[in-house]
């Protein structure tokens, strides 16, 4: 500051025995009296522009303390139950193995991409479909993360865009850390019905990759993880479905689908391939026949692609071994899906479906002998003879892949788990001691009215509940990705490695969940050729 603007102290001087206070000289142009007096007109006006200045000033100081305020109040509430050491995440934390992240790719390579919605097994079939159009299109393919859990439900490609993005858990770190007893915010309801992993966790995808040839970038579904490939809206060609079932993919130009196909448009994969934009963005790709493939590279490409994704999770493997072992190392396996929309109001249909294939079928009785059992545990113990086997339709495309009989049975079985009934001691029905174990989604089979029938046929059947203790190890499971345990989201996944194992399985016509079983878990199992549809 200049010295002219410093301000003096007033001096004090002895004068003639008296003290006199003596203003200090002032420097600042026009502040002497000698310059002329100031006008009356001017004293107000410079009186109030001094006034309003202040004013300005007290109203700033107001306003950034407000909004300071703001911020830190901000703050403490969203971190209010953080530890000072946690660190927040972000969808790149979630485990992904092999699968490497988006960055500045070759301005010539070229990328698909798709939007996964409901259960784990119609995601994975989306999967299945993106890798052989991937493939079959000369595409990079971005890998959205696996949803355990609630599921987001098929909308309209815009919403199911926005329904994914909004989803995110980005910003709600503090939900995991809330202490029991307190009010779970607003933000955090529902938190744990759902997470996400990356697909790797699951299956190995990056020797999926490596046998067919497709590179994979781990993609969040947001649009600013496509921007960091340095792709705008000029260069994206959009496949934008407003139903399910808008679009099917045809590998042969002179190829059609039937008149009665529940597809509404038909695109070619060969003039597909020709589109010049370096990014082409799908909705929907879930459907087993979405896929109508004539050529016979491209039915091997899917033949790759659906044996690649056989689950190979090393921590359920080990729980799944542990109860294989348990159940005395041969057992047949049945699933049994009656929980939800059309499997529960079908669930009586379903449960003498699959209890007949089983005992005719599996466990090889008669065709007599299993009408008479199925009168007998029902409670008619006169044969009726216009009782009726339920109609059983021929899987066609299982008997198009024939395989050889598996080793004969052994002569008696050793479960190290106590049987639940008297095992029976008549010769025609003593196959029916072999150990069962059901996969179902009935919250108490053995207290549920489906399961009697089968409770009674078959003396050693197990359910995954007889089998808590060794579960145990999947207590530990927690995701990095939001602290979520996983062991409530991958009992499904356990359920299907434990099928895998069995001698033989029955499956509920109509399910995924079966369908995977037994076309590709169990025969990848015992090393044989799987079963595809489509």
């Amino acid at each position: 500051m200049s010295t002219a603007y410093t301000f003096q102290s007033p001096s004090v001087t002895l004068e003639k025995g008296a003290y006199r206070m003596r203003a200090p000289h002032s420097t600042r142009p026009g502040s002497s009296l000698s310059q002329g007096t100031m006008s009356a007109k001017q004293r107000p006006l410079q009186s109030l522009h001094s006034q309003n200045r202040k004013l300005a000033v007290l109203v700033g100081i107001f306003a950034f303390a407000s909004i300071t305020c703001f911020f830190i109040a901000y703050h403490l509430f969203t971190t209010r139950f953080a530890p000072s050491s946690a660190l927040l995440h972000r969808a790149d934390d979630v485990p992904k193995a092999n699968l490497s992240l988006p960055t500045a790719h070759d301005a010539q390579t070229k990328y698909l991409s798709y939007f996964p919605h409901s259960g784990l097994h119609n995601q994975r079939i989306a999967l299945e479909n993106a890798f052989v159009l991937a493939k079959l299109l000369n595409r990079t393919l971005l890998v959205p993360f696996l949803r355990l859990g609630k599921p987001i439900r098929y909308v309209s490609f815009e919403k199911l865009k926005r329904f994914l993005v909004l989803g995110s858990k980005v910003g709600l770190e503090h939900c995991p850390l809330v202490p029991a007893g307190v009010v779970t915010p607003d933000e955090c309801e529902g938190y744990e019905e759902w997470t996400q992993v990356s697909w790797q966790w699951v299956v190995d995808l990056h020797a999926v990759g490596e046998t067919i040839g497709v590179e994979m970038v781990q993609w969040d579904g947001s649009a600013e993880w496509v921007t960091k490939l340095n792709i705008f809206d000029a260069d994206t060609l959009t496949l934008q479905d407003t139903g399910p079932y808008d679009f099917r993919f045809l590998d042969t130009l002179d190829d059609v689908s039937p008149t009665r196909d529940k597809y509404q448009n038909s695109i070619y994969i060969p003039s597909l391939a020709q589109a010049p934009e370096r990014f082409l963005q799908i909705g929907t790709l879930f459907g087993s026949s979405r896929l109508r493939l004539r050529q016979a590279a491209s039915k091997s490409v899917r033949r790759d692609v659906r044996r690649g994704m056989a689950f190979t999770n090393s921590d359920l493997s080990r729980v799944a071994d542990t109860i294989h072992e348990a159940l005395g190392g041969v057992y047949f396996g049945a699933h049994l899906r009656v929980g939800d929309g059309q499997f529960e109001e079908r669930g009586s249909d379903n449960a003498r479906i699959v209890w007949w294939k089983l005992v005719h079928h599996v466990f090889g009785l008669d065709l007599e002998n299993t009408l008479m059992l199925e009168q007998q545990l029902t409670g008619n113990d006169r044969f009726d003879e216009d009782l009726d086997p339920p109609l059983i339709q021929p899987d066609l495309p299982s008997l198009r892949v024939p395989h050889q009989p598996l080793p004969p049975l052994p002569d008696t079985f050793k479960p190290r788990v106590r049987c639940r009934g008297h095992l029976h001691t008549s010769p025609s029905l003593r196959r029916l001691n072999t150990p069962l174990y059901v996969a179902t989604d009935s919250q108490d089979p053995a207290a549920d009215s489906l399961f009697s029938i089968y409770l009674q046929t078959f003396p050693c059947i197990f359910f995954l509940s007889d089998f808590t203790s060794r579960l145990a190890p999947l207590d530990a499971l927690i995701n990095p990705y939001d602290q979520v345990p996983l062991k409530g989201f991958v009992i499904p996944v356990l359920d299907a490695m434990i099928l895998a194992r069995a001698r033989d399985v029955a499956v509920t016509d109509g399910s995924t969940f079966g369908a995977f079983v037994k076309d590709v878990l169990w025969r990848r199992h015992w090393g044989l050729e799987i079963v595809q549809r489509g």
